[in-house]
């Protein structure tokens, strides 16, 4: 998609959207579902259209943990930070994950091929730590079980180059 195709976009759902009581989040939400992420290119139509600045429209996107202004990876792997998971060594399987991966969290590697994000409970808890991997939730995941499941994500990404 280009520059004039999310604006055309960013447009329509504020048109679809703007009479709906503080429908910012909304917004953000669907263009996010649309693009995988939010273009900064879009910031000022959606503050043109809801009659915001764009400070404001920036510093929602910027404040919750959910919305992107950087397209994701092909993969997107979330590690808990919850207090079960946490104390079933979280901490421990997010630093060796930023490392393994070369990246931090918000950040997608130079390949494109992982993103890496926290979540803030998988539902998981009696299974901590628990990561999950796209759509897929993976229960007691250790740094073997994470390089086993990089290496999964790997054979993939090649298998789909074979094709």
């Amino acid at each position: 998609m280009t520059n004039l195709d999310h604006i055309n976009l960013a447009k329509e759902i504020v048109s679809e959207n703007k009479a709906t009581p503080g429908p910012l989040i909304e917004i953000l939400h669907k263009v996010q579902k649309l693009l995988g992420y939010i273009p900064a290119n879009i910031v000022p139509t959606l503050a043109d259209g809801l009659n915001l600045s764009r400070a404001e429209v920036h510093g929602v996107i910027s404040f919750y943990h959910f919305f992107r202004s950087t397209p994701p990876g092909r993969h997107v792997v979330k590690i808990c930070r919850a207090e079960a998971c946490q104390s079933m060594g979280s901490r421990r399987l997010e630093e060796y994950a930023k490392e393994s991966l070369g990246i931090a969290f918000h950040e997608t590697t130079q390949d494109r091929s992982i993103s890496l994000e926290p979540v803030y409970c998988l539902g998981n808890c009696a299974c901590a730590p628990a990561i999950r991997i796209d759509d897929a939730v993976y229960s007691n995941v250790d740094e073997k079980t994470f390089d086993l499941l990089m290496m999964k994500l790997s054979q993939m990404e090649l298998e789909e180059k074979v094709k």
